[in-house]
């Protein structure tokens, strides 16, 4: 791995291996999403915690201060809404001359396995990542499923998580599922979980991503469980108290309710 690539990646990926990404891409497809209308007052008090944004252009420029800024995971394929026909019909939106001058550390593409754009999708990360190996960037792939959950799977998951892989991604996004380290060992580079929908417990995200990390996955990028929650800086801490100290779900629980209190 040549010098550039390896220090992108040290940068998001944590001496102790695990990472914490913090998603605020999803008005790309969603427009303005509930606790996100203004996105810098959002992850003002979140920064702290998280060890790369995931982001668009647009909100990276007009919400996120430079200054000491945290990696930037730049969101690079869209074009596609929630009122549209199809989720999956997206294209390329950023051109490597713009990755380069916002001083990305990463990109991330969606691909869509089984549907009617899967060739496209799959594209679109194959052109992405020709054109950031050139300029030693790490591409993420998100193995994205539009509206169709029920394909949180473990078959389905594997196959996507392996075509992207094959394909040259360096890290890929999926979603947990019921033995998850199937995904994960059939992936050659590291797999990161995603939030997926709102959970309905605290303790319910603090399992999932505590059985996907025993099972290997390097760690989570995940949003909404977040910024949705009534106590956004305590449900961070206690998620990154489970990423790279250790902590269980139980012991996150605790320390989230014992937060709360404080609002700190």
């Amino acid at each position: 791995m040549e010098w550039g690539m390896k220090n992108r990646m040290s940068q998001l990926i944590q001496p102790n291996g695990r990472c914490f990404f913090l998603p605020i891409d999803h008005g790309y497809f969603q427009g303005p999403t509930t606790c996100l209308e203004r996105p810098g007052k959002t992850i003002e008090p979140l920064l702290p915690y998280c060890d790369a944004l995931f982001v668009t252009r647009g909100v990276l420029r007009a919400a996120v201060k430079p200054e000491n800024a945290k990696p930037i995971i730049l969101r690079v394929s869209g074009g596609a809404s929630i009122v549209g026909q199809d989720l999956a019909h997206e294209a390329l939106t950023t051109s490597i001359e713009e990755i380069i001058r916002l001083n990305a550390a990463a990109v991330g593409v969606s691909i869509f396995v089984g549907s009617d754009y899967e060739h496209e999708s799959l594209m679109n990360l194959a052109d992405m990542v020709n054109l950031c190996e050139d300029v030693g960037i790490p591409v993420m792939a998100v193995t994205a499923v539009g509206r169709e959950l029920e394909k949180q799977e473990v078959r389905y998951l594997s196959l996507s998580c392996r075509i992207a892989a094959e394909l040259g991604a360096r890290v890929v996004k999926t979603y947990w599922c019921k033995d998850f380290d199937r995904v994960v060992d059939c992936c050659p580079v590291p797999v990161v979980m995603a939030g997926g929908p709102k959970c309905e417990t605290e303790l319910e995200v603090f399992e999932f991503v505590h059985d996907g990390l025993r099972r290997g996955a390097i760690g989570v990028n995940l949003g909404r469980n977040v910024w949705q929650n009534p106590y956004p800086v305590a449900m961070v801490r206690a998620l990154r108290a489970v990423i790279h100290e250790d902590e269980t779900p139980k012991g996150a629980w605790k320390l989230y309710n014992s937060l709360k209190k404080t609002r700190k």
